[in-house]
């Protein structure tokens, strides 16, 4: 199977390792690293990644994976990485994404009726590229699998290599992984997190929201 993540500036790291040390042990997977250009990607940590394929070319990806981060509004604007997500994704047999990595599925025009999920401060956003969020940690429509919010990147994948080569492989891969999460803290999602935190981050996510609906807006005119 070619998996293939989009690379672009900006992304968030997790978004793409978590799903990446998952599903790169399937069997069989050859996975390809597709960016704009071959140079360096920056990433939202320390982490720069390196492309192993422009949009030229980058083999026919059997599952496309768009990772998210803040680097979305930039990438939903790119006419070339719009272009290359609409062709990928029309011919792939899983198209999928994590957290904010959905709405640039969404300015490719491929969430259209489709029920999806994305990270918890973007999940309204959602409806504005025509889909209907569905707030659960993995969401699947068809061939169409989304994830919630960075960490729910490594659910995402679990539940995507069980629909691939089946539970038995995906188990053995979790236990090689000893995923085994117990988090310190019941502070995960909004619905658990205590009213300091959450008020810290609704203010942490206010300022990129604005800018966020200012490039979707522009994003989709271009369309």
């Amino acid at each position: 199977m070619n998996i293939t993540f989009l690379l672009f500036s900006n992304l968030t790291q997790l978004d793409f390792t978590g799903p990446l040390q998952v599903l790169s042990r399937l069997p069989g997977a050859q996975v390809a690293l597709a960016a704009k250009h071959k140079a360096p990607v920056a990433t939202d940590t320390a982490l720069t990644l390196n492309p192993t394929h422009d949009f030229t070319d980058c083999p026919p990806t059997d599952l496309l994976c768009i990772p998210g981060g803040f680097g979305v509004d930039d990438a939903m604007q790119d006419a070339e990485t719009i272009a290359f997500v609409k062709r990928e994704g029309a011919r792939a047999q899983y198209v999928t994404s994590v957290c904010t990595g959905a709405l640039i599925l969404g300015a490719a025009g491929l969430l259209k009726g489709k029920k999806a999920t994305t990270h918890w401060a973007y999940h309204s956003e959602l409806k504005s590229v025509g889909a209907e969020p569905v707030k659960a940690r993995v969401v699947r429509d068809g061939n169409l699998f989304t994830g919630g919010g960075v960490t729910a990147g490594i659910d995402f994948a679990f539940t995507l290599a069980a629909e691939i080569a089946g539970e038995e492989v995906a188990k053995a891969i979790q236990l090689g992984l000893e995923y085994d999460p117990a988090p310190p803290f019941l502070a995960g999602s909004p619905d658990k997190a205590a009213p300091p935190a959450l008020k810290s981050q609704q203010e942490r996510y206010a300022p990129r929201l604005a800018a966020f609906r200012e490039a979707l807006e522009k994003a989709l005119n271009q369309s």
